[in-house]
């Protein structure tokens, strides 16, 4: 994405957005190391996505960018685990 799409977005969304591409490239290296990655390309595409998100959002004046991200990553660990528990009920 350009980074005037970026800039587009509200904090919120970029938060999201971060979370999103950070997972995205967490797979695409796990996809390196464990089978053919069939464009290389892509790590250094999502690495340059989520430095032009850091890098809006650090405009914007948004403190604690990666304790918001913790916390998301909390509420979504627990409401998948709260989600899990109700199908084995």
């Amino acid at each position: 994405m350009k980074i005037s799409e970026f800039r587009d977005m509200g904090t919120e969304e970029l938060h999201g957005e971060l979370e999103r591409l950070r997972r995205h490239l967490f797979d695409l290296r796990a996809q390196a190391v464990t089978e053919k990655l069939q464009n290389p390309n892509l790590l250094t595409v999502g690495k340059r996505d989520i430095a032009r998100v850091l890098t809006v959002l650090t405009e914007r004046g948004v403190q604690g960018v990666e304790e918001h991200q913790h916390h998301l990553e909390a509420v979504a660990r627990v409401q998948s685990t709260a989600a899990a528990g109700r199908k084995k009920a």
